[in-house]
């Protein structure tokens, strides 16, 4: 009886124990569902915050490229006196030249005096004296070897900085004179300083990066007119891709295309405000009486299709009067309607 009853709590304990371990591994299989679901929402949070950003970048470029125009327009203008420049001087630093090294100390070389009138030690003490003022002496010669050397160091040091600053000041003097003597020839309308000017204000104008920054400049004094002609971005400047997106069943983030009639649309655009941009920016640095017109020619080097050779197409050529160019309000501007107002020959996009 004894025997069954063991038997009976055994196999109890055992199905209790079978049940524990069920329950165990649901809750085992239960939380690794939920781990998997939150990895995979992980998973999918990231792939489209990715192409979120990817999408971002897209955009920022575009409106980069919309920009072109309207961004330059509250910036300064350009002058004769930015041009000029101020010598780099930076304070004169010795560094561990100019800190003066410590002399040696007595205290640290003295022997400690005895204690007592014992002969022993009072002639142990003046053995030990001798040596302290003799090593004492090396260390002062040595520290006064090292004084003389700093300050050799620290005098050529100088004089090297002292150096550098004439020469800088020289430079700066010799750039000065120079945009000085442009300045003069430029308000007395001479063709170099006009051209010259006219240069230095587009090589200081900010173009989104990646655009070329060739151009060319003419001036004749007897029409007060100048002449830029200027390389402009290919086609492939506007994103051909319009936004990203996720595609979950692939896992894979997807370029959404943009059409063709937009890349050509946008691109006719950024065109027009290259243009009305140069126009701008040459009319606000010049006053009438040197410039009263400017021309802007854009070109774009392709590759030939039938010959494989590089080809220099015009895509736009504009024209505009001191006097015209004023009335217009180019915040609000389309700027290819009003490159077509101006009577601009313009190839298709």
């Amino acid at each position: 009886m004894a025997r069954s009853t063991s038997l009976s709590e055994f196999e109890f304990r055992l199905a209790a124990q079978r049940r524990e371990d069920d329950r165990l591994d649901r809750e085992q299989r239960k939380q690794d569902r939920e781990q998997e679901k939150a990895r995979q929402q992980a998973q999918l949070e990231s792939r489209q915050q990715e192409a979120d950003t990817k999408s971002a970048a897209v955009q920022e470029q575009v409106t980069i490229l919309a920009e072109v125009l309207t961004s330059v327009l509250p910036r300064p203008a350009l002058t004769f006196e930015r041009l000029m420049t101020e010598p780099e001087e930076a304070p004169f630093d010795p560094g561990e030249l100019g800190q003066v090294m410590a002399a040696p100390d007595w205290s640290e070389f003295a022997p400690a005096p005895p204690h007592g009138l014992n002969r022993f030690l009072r002639a142990r003490y003046d053995r030990q004296l001798a040596q302290s003022q003799g090593r004492f002496r090396v260390a002062e010669a040595e520290h006064r070897q090292r004084e003389s050397q700093r300050r050799q160091a620290l005098s050529v040091a100088k004089a090297t900085y002292d150096k550098k600053v004439t020469q800088e000041r020289a430079r700066a003097a010799r750039r000065n004179a120079y945009v000085a003597d442009r300045q003069s020839a430029f308000a007395a309308g001479d063709p170099g300083a006009v051209e010259w000017f006219a240069s230095c204000v587009l090589k200081a104008s900010r173009y989104p990066d990646g655009f070329p920054r060739e151009h060319q400049v003419a001036y004749q004094p007897e029409s007060r007119s100048l002449t830029v002609d200027a390389e402009l971005p290919p086609i492939n400047v506007v994103p051909a891709v319009r936004a990203y997106r996720y595609v979950r069943a692939r896992d894979v983030i997807e370029p959404v295309p943009r059409q063709e009639t937009e890349i050509s649309q946008r691109y006719d655009r950024l065109v027009s405000c290259v243009a009305l941009r140069t126009l701008h920016e040459i009319f606000t640095v010049t006053p009438p009486e040197v410039v009263a017109a400017v021309t802007f020619r854009g070109r774009v080097t392709t590759i030939d299709p039938a010959t494989g050779q590089p080809s220099r197409a015009q895509l736009v050529s504009v024209s505009a009067g001191r006097g015209v160019f004023d009335d217009l309000v180019l915040a609000a501007v389309d700027p290819v309607a009003c490159v077509a107002r101006l009577n601009a020959l313009v190839a298709p996009g």
